[in-house]
């Protein structure tokens, strides 16, 4: 407990040496700050059997921090530079194990427990204006510039960053360091979106934007191990592709959107079936490659499928939001997290109902399934790179969180969380329930 404190002592005073000389950038630079600290705690809890992938039943408990600087430089007309060096460490429950909804968001692709520094973002931006149109505002914030742009334009990104950085945007629920800490709640759960082992990737992006609407599309590059951190470049067998429909409309003044994507992603990823034969036959070949244990130079892994996504104010600080996600889930998962399926439905309260303004009250439920491939594959002993008892009594993994939001001063929120899963891993013989309450301080400069 000790020598974290000292670790968030460490990783604070950075952000109040550089909240100092903030004032001095121009519109010519962009720089921002943050540091996100998460304490979980996990409750004891029976099970039948135990795996070498399951939650562990004794009761336990972790701490994460990331700390990032966010770094933009305009380089000519409407064209920038983006870069964010990024501090992570700390540790999930249960080592990351055992559950497909892993409870911190935070921590999703931490590999050492120990304060690592490394560069999570570096990639060019360029915006062209498409016909006579309207200008607006765009507000300095982290990776954007102050500027006067387009209404309607095209951007292209590339370089390094993180998929989720353009797509399944969400105005209640999308960001762990202020929002929703679930895996499976803070994203598309089925979308096995893809990034190294820090959550990053490489590729290009472009999206084409109007006022009330856009079109993005993205082709980037997926990890050579089951969510490890070295990148596959044999780009022609190894790539991944979203595409991305958003609409948003205001209706008798409050905001709303939907929006619709979908993906494909060709990796080493070895198919659920086939690896089920091997187990048969006593080869557990496949099961290494599956649980990140081995690489291969196979091309089974295909991966598609589809995911929704809408919010709606519905009162002024009252919005609703929902998810549903799905994946083929005939070849295993590779990157995210272990679902085929997921649905979420959620509601965001702003404390300005109770004179806290800048406060929020956010509930959320979400329920997770696997494929009929994945849930043969882990009946027979299979294990995943996140999952896996060695036996299966399958059920969905069901999920509830609760989180209170509370500005304390201008540049700190802190944040009270509660989790409650049942069959974790989609396991009944090991349904718990497990409580998982949290504490979040998050400073943003």
């Amino acid at each position: 407990m000790r020598h974290s404190l000292l670790i968030i002592y460490i990783l604070l005073l950075p952000a109040l040496a550089f909240s100092q000389d903030k004032k001095e950038t121009t519109n010519n630079w962009s720089t921002h700050f943050q540091t996100t600290i998460v304490y979980q705690h996990q409750n004891s809890f029976s099970a039948k059997y135990s795996g070498q992938n399951s939650l562990d039943t004794n009761a336990n408990e972790a701490y994460s921090q990331t700390s990032t600087l966010f770094i933009g430089r305009r380089l000519w007309k409407r064209a920038a530079f983006y870069f964010n060096p990024e501090i992570t460490g700390g540790s999930g429950i249960s080592h990351v194990l055992g559950l497909a909804g892993a409870p911190n968001g935070e921590i999703y692709r931490v590999g050492n427990p120990s304060p690592t520094p490394f560069i999570a973002r570096g990639y060019m931006q360029q915006m062209f204006t498409i016909g006579n149109t309207k200008k607006e505002f765009q507000a300095d914030a982290q990776n954007q510039l102050q500027d006067s742009i387009p209404s309607s334009r095209i951007v292209i990104s590339i370089g390094k960053f993180g998929v989720s950085d353009f797509f399944d945007d969400n105005t209640y629920n999308h960001d762990a360091r202020s929002q929703f800490l679930n895996w499976s709640i803070m994203a598309h759960g089925a979308w096995d979106f893809p990034a190294d082992l820090r959550g990053y990737t490489s590729g290009f992006v472009v999206e084409l934007i109007k006022p009330t609407w856009a079109i993005r599309f993205a082709s980037v590059r997926v990890p050579l191990l089951a969510n490890g951190l070295s990148m596959d470049w044999t780009v022609r067998k190894a790539n991944s592709e979203t595409m991305e429909f958003e609409k948003k409309w205001i209706t008798h003044k409050h905001p709303g959107a939907f929006r619709a994507t979908t993906f494909i992603t060709f990796s080493r990823a070895p198919e659920y079936l086939q690896a089920i034969n091997d187990l048969k036959n006593g080869d557990s070949t496949r099961l290494l490659v599956l649980s990140g244990k081995k690489e291969w130079d196979k091309y089974e892994g295909r991966k598609y499928g589809f995911a929704l996504n809408a919010e709606q104010e519905i009162a002024n600080g009252i919005g609703l939001f929902t998810r549903f996600s799905w994946s083929d889930g005939h070849s295993g998962d590779w990157a995210f997290t272990e679902i085929d399926r997921n649905v979420q439905l959620g509601i965001s309260i702003s404390g300005k109902l109770w004179n806290r303004k800048d406060d929020v009250l956010g509930f959320c439920t979400a329920i997770n399934g696997l494929s009929p491939e994945h849930k043969a594959y882990l009946e027979a002993g299979g294990m995943g790179f996140i999952i896996g008892d060695g036996k299966l009594n399958y059920g969905t993994e069901n999920i509830v969180e609760l989180y209170y939001s509370a500005k304390i001063l201008s540049y700190l929120t802190l944040s009270a969380d509660f989790q409650y899963i049942t069959n974790p891993a989609y396991n009944k013989d090991r349904s718990g329930p497990i409580y998982l309450p949290g504490i979040r301080a998050h400073v943003e400069l």
